[in-house]
């Protein structure tokens, strides 16, 4: 499937096929990087084939090795723009297994602090962060174009 509007339609393809999309801040040939709108923490970022494919089993080797590069890069930057003590990687394959978007796989990179156990999201399921969305965007664009392709 690409991108559509109506119910079929999925957010990160029609991401994909928008010429300025604010959140998406590297392209690859097959994936990209994009910022997630409801991030567990500020600069949570996520890898995605531009292909909809729901698996890792269904990507090619090329989409594969450039989601990898991409997810690197993204290790990279959030290393240097928040200076995290970690990030989390990881992806959710099938709704039990916490995939909000279940048939467009796609790889989450989560920057994280001794203590920032987020618990308001736990209790309120409401988020706190330090920044905004947009902000994140300007603070990490730059390295990505610096790193380039």
């Amino acid at each position: 499937m690409t991108g559509t509007s109506g119910a079929n339609s999925c957010i990160f393809c029609d991401a994909s096929l928008r010429e300025r999309e604010p959140l998406i801040l590297a392209h690859g040939d097959t994936a990209f990087v994009i910022l997630n709108l409801y991030p567990y923490n500020s600069g949570h970022l996520m890898v995605v084939p531009k292909r909809h494919i729901g698996s890792l089993a269904g990507l090619t080797r090329e989409e594969l090795a450039e989601t990898m590069l991409l997810t690197q890069r993204c290790e990279i930057a959030l290393t240097e723009v928040y200076q995290p003590q970690g990030i989390n990687v990881g992806i959710n394959l099938g709704r039990p297994a916490g995939a909000g978007i279940v048939d467009h796989v796609h790889v989450h990179l989560v920057p994280r602090w001794t203590g920032d156990t987020n618990f308001m999201s736990v209790v309120g399921n409401v988020r706190v962060l330090p920044e905004e969305v947009g902000q994140s965007a300007e603070r990490l664009r730059p390295v990505f174009e610096r790193l380039g392709r």
